[in-house]
């Protein structure tokens, strides 16, 4: 693939990204920020605080802006990221097209960069959390998450070398086993992090982090579907109609 061919998928890529980032914030605004405000409710309720410190930014301009802002740009960098990937995945995971490719991709990414760490250090609102440990609490989560991407590579890498000897199934079925048995490995050998405080509604917990867990959804899947198209167009342009050829013929 030349450089030009990977430089307009980079492209596509964060723009696919940045629509996938809109889908997403749809999703964050109307089912994750209603668990945020209840959950930012329950912390004011219970500090101990003597004295309300004066908010540097607003609670409404940090669900508005600040919310965009993040989701767009977190969008837009895996987009990039993920259309890089694209580059060297085309061609190499089966006799699939280029809509199919980025399907099997963002797929794979919600897993390894998202479900594997979200399953071991799911997410949680404000209020659940101890402060001192949260540098600790992230080089876990990203420990986690770079875990799964070494591993979903190593599974691909795997089910490849197999394919021509066992056959895809059943290459797929060892790939897959592999990554889950490996996985399961080092979800038993991670500290575990429990830091929910007695008495905080467990429904609020469950829908929040449902609601982190369909954003990640909406925007990977967005993320296909549209970067899917948008590849399929630039690697394979269909050819001029009739209609359009005779006005050009018709000048010359």
């Amino acid at each position: 693939m030349n450089s030009a061919t990977v430089r307009n998928l980079l492209v596509r890529g964060m723009l696919a990204g940045l629509a996938a980032g809109l889908l997403a914030l749809v999703v964050a605004y109307f089912l994750g920020e209603p668990s945020v405000a209840r959950a930012i409710d329950l912390e004011e309720a219970h500090a101990h605080a003597h004295e309300h410190e004066a908010e540097l930014v607003s609670r409404s301009l940090q669900s508005t802006a600040g919310l965009a802002t993040g989701v767009l740009l977190y969008g837009v960098a895996f987009g990039g990221i993920a259309a890089l990937a694209y580059c060297f995945a085309l061609g190499r995971v089966g006799r699939v097209g280029a809509r199919a490719t980025a399907l099997l991709l963002s797929g794979g990414a919600l897993i390894a960069v998202y479900v594997v760490p979200f399953l071991k250090y799911p997410a949680n609102p404000p209020a659940v959390g101890e402060a001192d440990t949260i540098g600790r609490r992230t080089a876990l989560y990203f420990l986690m998450m770079v875990l799964g991407v070494l591993l979903a590579v190593a599974a691909t890498l795997l089910g490849r070398r197999l394919a021509p000897r066992t056959g895809t199934w059943y290459a797929t079925v060892a790939a897959v086993s592999a990554f889950v048995v490996l996985v399961g490995l080092a979800y038993a050998f991670l500290p575990v992090v429990d830091e929910v405080p007695e008495g905080f509604p467990a429904g609020l917990l469950w829908r929040f982090r449902l609601s982190a867990l369909a954003i990640q959804g909406t925007l990977w899947a967005g993320f296909g579907l549209v970067f899917g198209e948008l590849a399929e167009r630039l690697l394979h342009p269909k050819p001029a109609s009739a209609d359009a050829r005779r006005p050009a013929a018709a000048a010359g």
